[in-house]
């Protein structure tokens, strides 16, 4: 799906990138850049070749993307069952399962050039309906450029997002 939105000229950034996978797959565009805030993932997105950026989410960056991808951390997790390691950070979406969403939707426009789209994905367990209140809340307008139904009844959905 990544690969199918991408343009000649897009600027390309992979938000939490860990392995780097996606982030390899794209091709045809200008640049393609990556984040994660696990060392270990850093590494392993380096060893496949990307231009990653150990950071939280978008710190530190500045507004040159016309394409961010961010498949977020969505897990409904309660502080007890927290297990405080690297992998946390790959799963962990907090109470409701939107809380690294909400922290994204909150930055993004400081990393995403006027006219830029983010592909984001969205599970079941946040609950759509909650999720497209928060885009529209940060200025987003939205498609559902993809969805896929897994085989215990979760469905994901991968949103187009653009500014209003």
């Amino acid at each position: 799906m990544a690969q199918a939105e991408v343009k000649p000229d897009d600027i390309v950034l992979e938000v939490g990138t860990g392995s780097g996978y996606v982030a390899s797959s794209i091709q045809d565009c200008r640049m393609v850049f990556a984040t994660d805030i696990n060392p270990h993932a850093v590494l392993s997105a380096h060893e496949r070749g990307i231009q990653v950026v150990r950071t939280d989410l978008i710190a530190g960056l500045r507004r040159i993307f016309s394409l961010i991808l961010f498949n977020p951390p969505y897990i409904p997790t309660r502080p007890d069952e927290r297990c405080h390691d690297w992998l946390e950070y790959a799963l962990d979406g907090g109470p409701d399962g939107r809380g690294p969403l909400t922290r994204f939707l909150d930055q993004v426009a400081d990393v995403l050039i006027p006219g830029g789209r983010v592909l984001i994905v969205i599970s079941s367990l946040q609950y759509f309906e909650k999720c497209e209140e928060i885009f529209k809340k940060t200025g987003f307008s939205y498609t559902i450029a993809d969805h896929e139904i897994l085989e215990d009844g979760e469905e994901l959905r991968i949103y187009r997002l653009k500014r209003d």
